[in-house]
Protein backbone atom coordinates (compact mmCIF):
# COMPACT_ATOMS: atom_id res chain seq x y z
CA UNK A 1 0.00 0.00 0.00
CA UNK A 2 1.39 3.39 -0.99
CA UNK A 3 0.63 6.84 0.41
CA UNK A 4 1.63 9.93 -1.61
CA UNK A 5 1.46 13.48 -0.27
CA UNK A 6 0.22 15.82 -3.01
CA UNK A 7 -0.72 18.75 -0.79
CA UNK A 8 -0.31 20.44 2.62
CA UNK A 9 3.21 18.96 2.68
CA UNK A 10 5.65 21.30 4.40
CA UNK A 11 3.06 24.04 4.17
CA UNK A 12 -0.36 24.91 5.59
CA UNK A 13 -2.85 24.62 2.72
CA UNK A 14 -3.83 22.35 -0.16
CA UNK A 15 -4.64 19.07 1.60
CA UNK A 16 -4.50 16.18 -0.87
CA UNK A 17 -3.29 12.64 -0.17
CA UNK A 18 -3.41 9.63 -2.49
CA UNK A 19 -3.72 6.16 -0.96
CA UNK A 20 -3.16 3.23 -3.36
CA UNK A 21 -3.75 -0.33 -2.21
CA UNK A 22 -2.31 -3.60 -3.50
CA UNK A 23 -5.63 -4.49 -5.14
CA UNK A 24 -5.36 -1.29 -7.24
CA UNK A 25 -7.84 0.83 -5.32
CA UNK A 26 -7.01 4.55 -5.57
CA UNK A 27 -8.45 6.73 -2.79
CA UNK A 28 -7.97 10.49 -2.54
CA UNK A 29 -8.24 11.97 0.93
CA UNK A 30 -9.21 15.64 0.54
CA UNK A 31 -8.84 17.59 -2.68
CA UNK A 32 -7.95 21.07 -1.51
CA UNK A 33 -6.99 24.38 -3.04
CA UNK A 34 -3.38 25.39 -2.44
CA UNK A 35 -3.72 28.98 -1.22
CA UNK A 36 0.07 29.36 -1.11
CA UNK A 37 0.76 27.99 -4.60
CA UNK A 38 3.29 29.81 -6.74
CA UNK A 39 4.86 28.99 -10.09
CA UNK A 40 7.97 27.96 -8.16
CA UNK A 41 6.45 25.54 -5.66
CA UNK A 42 3.85 23.85 -7.86
CA UNK A 43 4.71 20.14 -8.13
CA UNK A 44 2.44 19.92 -11.14
CA UNK A 45 4.29 22.51 -13.20
CA UNK A 46 7.75 21.35 -12.07
CA UNK A 47 7.10 17.77 -13.12
CA UNK A 48 5.57 18.72 -16.45
CA UNK A 49 2.12 17.18 -16.10
CA UNK A 50 -0.35 18.27 -18.73
CA UNK A 51 -3.17 17.73 -16.22
CA UNK A 52 -3.45 20.04 -13.26
CA UNK A 53 -3.24 16.87 -11.13
CA UNK A 54 -0.11 14.74 -10.80
CA UNK A 55 -2.22 11.61 -11.29
CA UNK A 56 -4.96 10.42 -13.63
CA UNK A 57 -8.23 11.75 -12.20
CA UNK A 58 -10.32 9.10 -13.93
CA UNK A 59 -8.38 6.39 -12.05
CA UNK A 60 -9.45 7.71 -8.61
CA UNK A 61 -12.21 5.49 -7.22
CA UNK A 62 -13.37 7.68 -4.32
CA UNK A 63 -12.65 10.91 -2.45
CA UNK A 64 -12.93 11.01 1.34
CA UNK A 65 -13.49 14.60 2.43
CA UNK A 66 -12.60 15.58 6.01
CA UNK A 67 -14.43 18.92 5.96
CA UNK A 68 -15.60 21.79 3.78
CA UNK A 69 -12.87 24.42 4.06
CA UNK A 70 -11.62 25.38 0.62
CA UNK A 71 -8.04 24.24 1.27
CA UNK A 72 -9.50 20.75 1.70
CA UNK A 73 -12.30 20.78 -0.90
CA UNK A 74 -11.49 23.51 -3.42
CA UNK A 75 -10.11 21.33 -6.23
CA UNK A 76 -13.04 18.91 -6.41
CA UNK A 77 -14.62 20.53 -9.52
CA UNK A 78 -11.27 20.21 -11.30
CA UNK A 79 -11.16 16.54 -10.43
CA UNK A 80 -14.57 16.03 -12.07
CA UNK A 81 -13.51 18.16 -15.03
CA UNK A 82 -10.47 15.91 -15.51
CA UNK A 83 -12.55 12.72 -15.60
CA UNK A 84 -13.29 11.59 -12.03
CA UNK A 85 -16.54 9.58 -11.90
CA UNK A 86 -16.32 8.01 -8.44
CA UNK A 87 -18.01 8.91 -5.14
CA UNK A 88 -17.17 11.74 -2.74
CA UNK A 89 -17.89 10.73 0.84
CA UNK A 90 -18.50 13.28 3.60
CA UNK A 91 -20.96 14.23 6.36
CA UNK A 92 -24.23 16.04 5.59
CA UNK A 93 -23.11 19.49 6.84
CA UNK A 94 -19.84 19.11 4.94
CA UNK A 95 -21.68 18.54 1.66
CA UNK A 96 -23.87 21.63 2.06
CA UNK A 97 -21.02 23.87 3.20
CA UNK A 98 -18.75 22.58 0.43
CA UNK A 99 -21.41 23.38 -2.17
CA UNK A 100 -21.66 27.04 -1.25
CA UNK A 101 -17.88 27.37 -0.93
CA UNK A 102 -17.31 25.92 -4.40
CA UNK A 103 -20.05 28.13 -5.85
CA UNK A 104 -18.40 31.13 -4.24
CA UNK A 105 -15.07 30.17 -5.81
CA UNK A 106 -16.75 29.76 -9.20
CA UNK A 107 -18.25 33.22 -8.82
CA UNK A 108 -14.81 34.69 -8.13
CA UNK A 109 -13.46 32.83 -11.17
CA UNK A 110 -16.06 34.18 -13.61
CA UNK A 111 -14.27 37.39 -14.77
CA UNK A 112 -10.98 35.53 -15.33
CA UNK A 113 -12.75 32.72 -17.18
CA UNK A 114 -14.24 35.24 -19.63
CA UNK A 115 -10.77 36.64 -20.25
CA UNK A 116 -9.37 33.14 -20.80
CA UNK A 117 -12.15 32.33 -23.27
CA UNK A 118 -11.24 35.39 -25.34
CA UNK A 119 -7.57 34.38 -25.34
CA UNK A 120 -8.38 30.80 -26.39
CA UNK A 121 -10.26 32.17 -29.41
CA UNK A 122 -7.13 33.94 -30.64
CA UNK A 123 -5.58 32.02 -33.52
CA UNK A 124 -2.11 33.30 -32.69
CA UNK A 125 -1.34 33.66 -29.00
CA UNK A 126 1.40 35.83 -27.61
CA UNK A 127 3.86 34.49 -25.04
CA UNK A 128 2.06 36.53 -22.40
CA UNK A 129 -1.31 35.04 -23.36
CA UNK A 130 0.10 31.51 -23.18
CA UNK A 131 1.48 32.33 -19.74
CA UNK A 132 -1.97 33.54 -18.61
CA UNK A 133 -3.64 30.37 -19.91
CA UNK A 134 -1.13 28.26 -18.01
CA UNK A 135 -1.45 30.29 -14.81
CA UNK A 136 -5.25 30.06 -14.64
CA UNK A 137 -5.87 26.61 -16.08
CA UNK A 138 -7.19 25.38 -12.71
CA UNK A 139 -10.14 27.81 -12.63
CA UNK A 140 -13.60 26.25 -12.78
CA UNK A 141 -17.11 27.49 -13.50
CA UNK A 142 -20.57 27.05 -11.94
CA UNK A 143 -21.17 24.23 -14.42
CA UNK A 144 -18.23 22.28 -13.03
CA UNK A 145 -19.54 22.74 -9.48
CA UNK A 146 -22.98 21.59 -10.60
CA UNK A 147 -21.46 18.47 -12.16
CA UNK A 148 -19.67 17.72 -8.89
CA UNK A 149 -22.59 17.69 -6.48
CA UNK A 150 -24.38 14.48 -7.64
CA UNK A 151 -21.19 12.55 -6.85
CA UNK A 152 -21.40 13.41 -3.14
CA UNK A 153 -22.65 10.71 -0.78
CA UNK A 154 -23.29 11.75 2.82
CA UNK A 155 -22.75 9.46 5.79
CA UNK A 156 -23.07 9.85 9.56
CA UNK A 157 -20.26 9.91 12.08
CA UNK A 158 -19.18 6.38 13.10
CA UNK A 159 -21.01 4.83 10.11
CA UNK A 160 -18.60 2.25 8.70
CA UNK A 161 -18.53 2.05 4.90
CA UNK A 162 -17.27 -1.18 3.32
CA UNK A 163 -16.03 0.21 0.02
CA UNK A 164 -14.55 -3.12 -1.12
CA UNK A 165 -13.94 -6.49 0.48
CA UNK A 166 -10.58 -5.26 1.79
CA UNK A 167 -11.22 -1.54 2.33
CA UNK A 168 -13.48 0.18 4.87
CA UNK A 169 -13.57 3.54 6.62
CA UNK A 170 -15.60 5.74 8.94
CA UNK A 171 -15.69 9.38 10.04
CA UNK A 172 -14.89 10.45 13.61
CA UNK A 173 -16.01 13.86 15.02
CA UNK A 174 -13.13 16.31 15.41
CA UNK A 175 -14.74 19.70 16.11
CA UNK A 176 -13.06 22.50 14.12
CA UNK A 177 -16.02 23.06 11.77
CA UNK A 178 -19.59 21.86 11.48
CA UNK A 179 -19.44 18.27 10.19
CA UNK A 180 -15.63 18.04 10.26
CA UNK A 181 -14.09 14.62 10.79
CA UNK A 182 -11.00 12.50 11.20
CA UNK A 183 -11.05 9.60 8.75
CA UNK A 184 -10.11 6.12 9.99
CA UNK A 185 -9.35 3.63 7.21
CA UNK A 186 -8.90 -0.12 7.55
CA UNK A 187 -7.17 -2.07 4.79
CA UNK A 188 -6.68 -5.83 4.61
CA UNK A 189 -3.54 -6.99 2.80
CA UNK A 190 -2.08 -10.48 2.84
CA UNK A 191 -4.41 -11.49 5.63
CA UNK A 192 -3.33 -8.58 7.85
CA UNK A 193 -5.26 -5.43 8.83
CA UNK A 194 -3.72 -1.98 8.71
CA UNK A 195 -5.41 1.08 10.13
CA UNK A 196 -4.67 4.62 9.01
CA UNK A 197 -6.03 7.87 10.45
CA UNK A 198 -6.13 11.15 8.55
CA UNK A 199 -6.67 13.83 11.18
CA UNK A 200 -8.10 16.54 8.92
CA UNK A 201 -8.06 19.70 11.01
CA UNK A 202 -8.26 19.01 14.73
CA UNK A 203 -10.60 21.20 16.74
CA UNK A 204 -10.31 22.37 20.33
CA UNK A 205 -12.29 21.74 23.48
CA UNK A 206 -15.02 24.10 24.65
CA UNK A 207 -15.22 25.90 21.31
CA UNK A 208 -18.40 27.93 20.68
CA UNK A 209 -21.14 25.85 19.02
CA UNK A 210 -19.09 22.75 18.23
CA UNK A 211 -18.70 19.44 19.99
CA UNK A 212 -15.29 18.53 21.41
CA UNK A 213 -13.02 16.32 19.28
CA UNK A 214 -13.47 12.63 20.06
CA UNK A 215 -10.60 10.18 20.67
CA UNK A 216 -9.36 8.05 17.79
CA UNK A 217 -8.93 4.28 18.12
CA UNK A 218 -5.50 2.69 17.88
CA UNK A 219 -4.09 2.88 14.34
CA UNK A 220 -0.89 1.83 12.60
CA UNK A 221 -0.29 5.11 10.75
CA UNK A 222 -1.34 8.63 11.72
CA UNK A 223 -1.40 11.59 9.32
CA UNK A 224 -1.60 14.56 11.67
CA UNK A 225 -2.06 18.27 11.05
CA UNK A 226 0.41 20.62 12.77
CA UNK A 227 -0.89 24.16 12.29
CA UNK A 228 -0.25 25.01 15.94
CA UNK A 229 2.46 22.42 16.44
CA UNK A 230 4.78 24.79 18.28
CA UNK A 231 2.30 27.18 19.87
CA UNK A 232 -0.19 27.25 22.66
CA UNK A 233 -3.25 29.44 22.42
CA UNK A 234 -2.43 32.67 24.23
CA UNK A 235 -5.93 33.57 25.28
CA UNK A 236 -7.56 31.33 27.87
CA UNK A 237 -10.04 33.91 29.15
CA UNK A 238 -13.79 33.72 28.88
CA UNK A 239 -14.63 34.23 25.21
CA UNK A 240 -17.67 36.45 25.85
CA UNK A 241 -15.78 38.69 28.25
CA UNK A 242 -12.78 39.07 25.95
CA UNK A 243 -14.88 40.02 22.91
CA UNK A 244 -17.02 42.42 24.93
CA UNK A 245 -13.93 44.21 26.27
CA UNK A 246 -12.57 44.73 22.75
CA UNK A 247 -15.90 46.06 21.47
CA UNK A 248 -16.22 48.35 24.50
CA UNK A 249 -12.70 49.74 24.06
CA UNK A 250 -12.96 50.21 20.29
CA UNK A 251 -16.55 51.23 19.69
CA UNK A 252 -17.66 52.87 22.95
CA UNK A 253 -14.66 54.31 24.78
CA UNK A 254 -13.01 55.68 21.62
CA UNK A 255 -15.52 55.55 19.74
CA UNK A 256 -14.48 53.95 16.44
CA UNK A 257 -14.94 50.92 14.24
CA UNK A 258 -13.88 47.34 14.83
CA UNK A 259 -13.00 45.36 11.70
CA UNK A 260 -12.80 41.58 12.06
CA UNK A 261 -11.46 39.53 9.14
CA UNK A 262 -13.20 36.19 9.52
CA UNK A 263 -13.80 33.13 7.40
CA UNK A 264 -17.43 33.07 6.30
CA UNK A 265 -17.84 29.47 7.36
CA UNK A 266 -17.14 28.54 10.95
CA UNK A 267 -15.52 31.54 12.57
CA UNK A 268 -18.22 34.04 11.60
CA UNK A 269 -20.90 31.80 13.12
CA UNK A 270 -18.89 31.55 16.35
CA UNK A 271 -18.56 35.34 16.51
CA UNK A 272 -22.26 35.92 15.87
CA UNK A 273 -23.25 33.28 18.41
CA UNK A 274 -21.11 34.89 21.14
CA UNK A 275 -22.47 38.36 20.27
CA UNK A 276 -26.01 36.96 20.40
CA UNK A 277 -25.33 35.52 23.86
CA UNK A 278 -24.05 38.91 25.03
CA UNK A 279 -27.10 40.61 23.60
CA UNK A 280 -29.47 38.20 25.34
CA UNK A 281 -27.62 38.99 28.58
CA UNK A 282 -28.17 42.73 27.92
CA UNK A 283 -24.40 43.16 27.95
CA UNK A 284 -23.89 44.12 24.30
CA UNK A 285 -23.53 47.89 23.69
CA UNK A 286 -25.89 49.59 21.19
CA UNK A 287 -23.46 49.25 18.28
CA UNK A 288 -24.37 48.15 14.76
CA UNK A 289 -22.79 44.87 13.60
CA UNK A 290 -22.37 44.37 9.84
CA UNK A 291 -21.88 40.78 8.67
CA UNK A 292 -20.57 41.62 5.23
CA UNK A 293 -20.52 38.35 3.34
CA UNK A 294 -23.28 36.63 1.36
CA UNK A 295 -21.43 33.37 1.96
CA UNK A 296 -21.59 33.95 5.72
CA UNK A 297 -25.36 34.36 5.54
CA UNK A 298 -25.72 31.14 3.52
CA UNK A 299 -23.50 29.15 5.87
CA UNK A 300 -25.23 30.58 8.95
CA UNK A 301 -28.54 29.22 7.64
CA UNK A 302 -26.87 25.82 7.11
CA UNK A 303 -25.56 25.88 10.68
CA UNK A 304 -29.11 26.49 11.87
CA UNK A 305 -30.24 23.28 10.11
CA UNK A 306 -27.80 21.03 11.91
CA UNK A 307 -28.41 21.66 15.59
CA UNK A 308 -27.79 17.96 16.32
CA UNK A 309 -24.10 18.39 15.35
CA UNK A 310 -23.57 21.11 17.97
CA UNK A 311 -22.59 21.00 21.63
CA UNK A 312 -25.07 20.85 24.49
CA UNK A 313 -24.68 24.50 25.42
CA UNK A 314 -25.63 25.62 21.89
CA UNK A 315 -28.62 23.26 21.86
CA UNK A 316 -29.84 24.60 25.21
CA UNK A 317 -29.39 28.20 24.05
CA UNK A 318 -31.45 27.46 20.94
CA UNK A 319 -34.25 25.80 22.91
CA UNK A 320 -34.39 28.82 25.20
CA UNK A 321 -34.17 31.61 22.59
CA UNK A 322 -35.25 29.88 19.34
CA UNK A 323 -32.26 31.20 17.39
CA UNK A 324 -28.49 30.98 17.57
CA UNK A 325 -27.24 33.94 15.59
CA UNK A 326 -29.72 36.78 15.04
CA UNK A 327 -29.82 39.74 17.41
CA UNK A 328 -31.19 43.25 17.19
CA UNK A 329 -27.95 45.05 16.27
CA UNK A 330 -27.01 42.63 13.50
CA UNK A 331 -27.33 43.49 9.81
CA UNK A 332 -26.42 41.09 7.02
CA UNK A 333 -24.91 42.85 3.99
CA UNK A 334 -25.62 40.90 0.82
CA UNK A 335 -24.83 43.06 -2.23
CA UNK A 336 -21.60 44.81 -3.09
CA UNK A 337 -23.24 48.24 -3.29
CA UNK A 338 -24.27 48.18 0.36
CA UNK A 339 -20.89 46.75 1.30
CA UNK A 340 -19.18 49.78 -0.20
CA UNK A 341 -21.66 52.08 1.53
CA UNK A 342 -20.39 50.91 4.92
CA UNK A 343 -17.36 53.14 4.29
CA UNK A 344 -19.72 56.12 4.68
CA UNK A 345 -21.25 54.85 7.92
CA UNK A 346 -19.66 57.17 10.47
CA UNK A 347 -21.18 55.80 13.66
CA UNK A 348 -19.24 53.27 15.78
CA UNK A 349 -19.72 49.77 14.35
CA UNK A 350 -18.36 46.26 14.02
CA UNK A 351 -17.62 44.90 10.53
CA UNK A 352 -17.17 41.16 10.09
CA UNK A 353 -16.07 40.16 6.60
CA UNK A 354 -14.12 37.46 4.80
CA UNK A 355 -11.60 36.15 4.24
CA UNK A 356 -9.92 35.49 7.56
CA UNK A 357 -6.38 35.66 6.15
CA UNK A 358 -7.25 38.81 4.12
CA UNK A 359 -6.67 36.86 0.93
CA UNK A 360 -9.47 38.06 -1.34
CA UNK A 361 -13.04 38.91 -0.45
CA UNK A 362 -14.74 42.13 0.65
CA UNK A 363 -12.52 42.44 3.70
CA UNK A 364 -9.71 43.77 1.51
CA UNK A 365 -11.85 46.84 0.73
CA UNK A 366 -12.57 47.48 4.43
CA UNK A 367 -8.92 47.06 5.38
CA UNK A 368 -7.66 49.42 2.68
CA UNK A 369 -10.27 52.00 3.69
CA UNK A 370 -9.20 51.90 7.33
CA UNK A 371 -5.48 51.17 7.50
CA UNK A 372 -4.84 54.87 8.13
CA UNK A 373 -7.89 55.45 10.31
CA UNK A 374 -6.69 56.15 13.84
CA UNK A 375 -10.17 55.31 15.15
CA UNK A 376 -10.15 51.83 13.62
CA UNK A 377 -9.05 48.54 15.16
CA UNK A 378 -8.35 45.52 12.97
CA UNK A 379 -8.84 42.38 15.03
CA UNK A 380 -7.28 39.17 13.71
CA UNK A 381 -9.12 36.20 15.22
CA UNK A 382 -7.29 33.25 13.67
CA UNK A 383 -4.23 31.89 11.92
CA UNK A 384 -2.85 33.68 8.84
CA UNK A 385 -0.42 31.78 6.62
CA UNK A 386 2.81 33.37 5.46
CA UNK A 387 2.36 35.16 2.14
CA UNK A 388 -1.10 36.51 2.99
CA UNK A 389 -2.05 40.08 3.82
CA UNK A 390 -3.22 38.88 7.23
CA UNK A 391 0.28 37.59 7.98
CA UNK A 392 1.82 40.88 6.82
CA UNK A 393 -0.47 42.87 9.12
CA UNK A 394 0.40 40.71 12.11
CA UNK A 395 4.13 41.05 11.46
CA UNK A 396 4.30 44.69 10.34
CA UNK A 397 6.56 47.35 11.81
CA UNK A 398 4.05 50.14 11.62
CA UNK A 399 3.97 50.10 7.84
CA UNK A 400 2.71 47.88 5.07
CA UNK A 401 4.31 47.21 1.70
CA UNK A 402 1.69 47.02 -1.05
CA UNK A 403 2.44 43.98 -3.19
CA UNK A 404 2.99 44.45 -6.95
CA UNK A 405 3.78 48.12 -6.32
CA UNK A 406 6.67 50.09 -4.88
CA UNK A 407 4.39 51.69 -2.27
CA UNK A 408 4.79 51.40 1.48
CA UNK A 409 2.14 53.07 3.62
CA UNK A 410 2.12 53.79 7.36
CA UNK A 411 -0.45 51.88 9.41
CA UNK A 412 -2.37 54.15 11.76
CA UNK A 413 -5.12 51.73 12.67
CA UNK A 414 -4.63 49.56 15.73
CA UNK A 415 -3.80 45.91 14.94
CA UNK A 416 -4.91 43.38 17.53
CA UNK A 417 -5.06 39.59 17.59
CA UNK A 418 -6.79 37.02 19.76
CA UNK A 419 -6.97 33.29 19.29
CA UNK A 420 -10.05 32.36 21.33
CA UNK A 421 -11.94 31.99 18.05
CA UNK A 422 -9.33 29.84 16.34
CA UNK A 423 -10.95 26.55 15.37
CA UNK A 424 -7.59 24.75 15.43
CA UNK A 425 -6.35 22.88 18.45
CA UNK A 426 -3.02 24.17 19.79
CA UNK A 427 0.13 22.18 20.59
CA UNK A 428 -1.41 20.66 23.71
CA UNK A 429 -4.57 19.65 21.82
CA UNK A 430 -2.50 18.06 19.04
CA UNK A 431 -0.37 16.22 21.57
CA UNK A 432 -3.47 14.93 23.37
CA UNK A 433 -4.81 13.74 20.01
CA UNK A 434 -1.64 11.75 19.35
CA UNK A 435 -1.43 10.40 22.90
CA UNK A 436 -4.47 8.21 22.37
CA UNK A 437 -2.08 6.09 20.30
CA UNK A 438 0.21 3.52 21.90
CA UNK A 439 3.69 4.51 20.74
CA UNK A 440 4.79 0.87 20.51
CA UNK A 441 1.90 -0.04 18.21
CA UNK A 442 1.91 3.15 16.11
CA UNK A 443 4.33 2.54 13.24
CA UNK A 444 4.65 6.08 11.92
CA UNK A 445 3.32 9.62 12.23
CA UNK A 446 3.29 11.91 9.19
CA UNK A 447 3.08 15.64 9.94
CA UNK A 448 1.20 17.80 7.42
CA UNK A 449 -0.78 21.03 7.21
CA UNK A 450 1.58 23.39 9.05
CA UNK A 451 4.45 25.79 8.59
CA UNK A 452 7.74 23.93 8.30
CA UNK A 453 9.17 25.21 11.59
CA UNK A 454 5.97 24.23 13.36
CA UNK A 455 6.39 20.71 11.97
CA UNK A 456 10.02 20.45 13.07
CA UNK A 457 9.18 21.67 16.55
CA UNK A 458 6.20 19.34 16.92
CA UNK A 459 8.31 16.43 15.69
CA UNK A 460 10.79 17.12 18.48
CA UNK A 461 7.97 17.40 21.04
CA UNK A 462 6.62 14.04 19.89
CA UNK A 463 10.09 12.48 20.12
CA UNK A 464 10.38 13.66 23.72
CA UNK A 465 6.97 12.11 24.42
CA UNK A 466 8.11 8.73 23.16
CA UNK A 467 7.06 8.88 19.49
CA UNK A 468 10.33 8.60 17.51
CA UNK A 469 8.86 7.49 14.16
CA UNK A 470 7.83 10.87 12.75
CA UNK A 471 8.11 11.92 9.10
CA UNK A 472 7.72 15.35 7.53
CA UNK A 473 6.95 14.44 3.90
CA UNK A 474 7.72 16.66 0.94
CA UNK A 475 5.17 17.33 -1.78
CA UNK A 476 5.05 14.37 -4.13
CA UNK A 477 6.86 12.04 -1.73
CA UNK A 478 5.53 8.47 -1.44
CA UNK A 479 5.75 5.95 1.37
CA UNK A 480 5.10 2.22 1.44
CA UNK A 481 2.87 1.38 4.38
Amino acid sequence: MRLTFWGAARQVTGSMYLLQTEDELNILIDCGLDLQKTQENSHIIQQGYHSIFPFEASQIHAVLLTHAHIDHSGYIPNLIREGFEGTIFCTKPTRELTKILLEDSASINQPKLKKLLNIRNHKRKTAKEIEILEKYRDLYSFAHVEQSMPLFRTIDFKQRIQLTKNFSFYFNPTGHLLGAANIIIEVKENGKKKKICFSGDIGRKNYPLLQDPEPVEQVDYLICESTYGNRKHKNKENVEEMLLNIIQTTCVDKPGRLIIPSFSIGRTQSLLYVMNKLCKQNAFPPVKVFSDSPLALQSTRIYEKYLSYMNEEAKQFYYEHQNLFDFKYLMYVEDLKHSQMIANYHEPCVIISSSGMLQGGRIEHHIKQNLQNIYATILMVGFAAEGTLGYDLLHNNGQLHIKNTQKTIPILARIESIDVFSGHGDMEDLLNFVKYQDSERLQKIFLVHGELQSMYDFKETLRQQGYPQVEIPSKGQSFEL
